[in-house]
């Protein structure tokens, strides 16, 4: 069985930080792709779709640390189907992508808020390169077997106590 999914998009949130009660991280945001075809008539169509995804680990507390909502990354993981009740006792689901390895596209400006996407230099968290930029540091915090449970819902209270991460200059990728 194969399992990998590779997208690329804009983030449509900021990442949304957590901590297990053994101290790992996990960060979710959601991922905006389009596809652009034309009709046979010659009419441009454009689809967006919107998919949440999960980081894990370092990789969680990186993409906290520097992605934004609007900002442009490629990322490659494992398609999960998430299943829970809702609180009227239906039955919920749906897909998410657990995100393996981290790319961040575009230059330093986009990183750091603002500038145009150039596509000039490329950050890559989790081993593969995509665009034969710098490679960073690997991260495979999301293939794991089992995903650590977490504590409590989404709190967005626990943002505010999230530790400012040491990160040398060596490890930036742009």
């Amino acid at each position: 069985m194969y399992n990998k999914v590779i997208l690329m998009g804009n983030l449509t949130r900021d990442i949304e930080l957590r901590y297990t009660q053994g101290g790992s991280a996990i960060g979710s945001t959601g991922l905006a792709v389009n596809r652009k075809w034309k009709t046979n008539t010659g009419e441009q169509k454009e689809e967006v779709m919107f998919i949440d995804i999960t980081f894990f680990g370092r990789t969680a507390e990186i993409a906290n640390q520097y992605l934004r909502k609007g900002r442009q990354v490629l990322v490659d993981g494992r398609l999960s189907l998430e299943q829970w009740t809702a609180q009227d006792g239906s039955k919920r689901s749906k897909h998410a992508v657990i995100v393996e390895n981290l790319q961040m596209v575009g230059g330093r400006d986009d990183a750091m808020g603002g500038g145009s996407n150039t596509n000039s230099s490329y950050g890559n968290y989790g081993g593969n390169s995509y665009g034969g930029g710098q490679q960073a540091p690997s991260t495979n915090y999301g293939q794991q077997n089992s995903q650590p449970a977490y504590s409590g819902g989404h709190n967005s209270q626990m943002n505010n106590n999230i530790p400012e991460i040491d990160i040398s200059e060596d490890e930036i990728p742009f």
